[in-house]
């Protein structure tokens, strides 16, 4: 699948997010009209969003600035590997380089 590129695309599916966040929002409410239910919502959604920020930003610019993830679950491979796939798959070229005798 090719990249969005199409300014107009990225502004509607992020309008689509916004949308279809609101309507999840709503429906949860509806189902559990409580004080709770929205204050517990409200945190939930604010820790999800500083998630968000500290994966593709605070990880990129502070803790390792050579990689840039293409996604959630690129992130997530990162965290558990330590480094990311693609590094992996260099080092195993690397390493095959260093013993071809030819």
């Amino acid at each position: 699948m090719a990249n969005l590129t199409d300014p107009r695309w990225i502004w509607f599916k992020g309008g689509l997010f916004v949308v279809t966040g609101g309507l999840a929002s709503l429906v949860l409410i509806a189902n559990s009209p409580s004080l709770q239910t929205i204050g517990v919502l409200a945190i939930a959604i604010w820790s999800f969003c500083r998630a968000y920020y500290f994966a593709f930003y605070v990880i990129e610019r502070y803790v390792d600035p050579k990689f840039s993830f293409s996604g959630l679950l690129h992130f997530v491979r990162y965290a558990l590997l330590g480094h990311s796939p693609d590094e992996t798959k260099q080092r195993n070229a690397d390493t095959d380089e260093d013993h071809d005798l030819s």
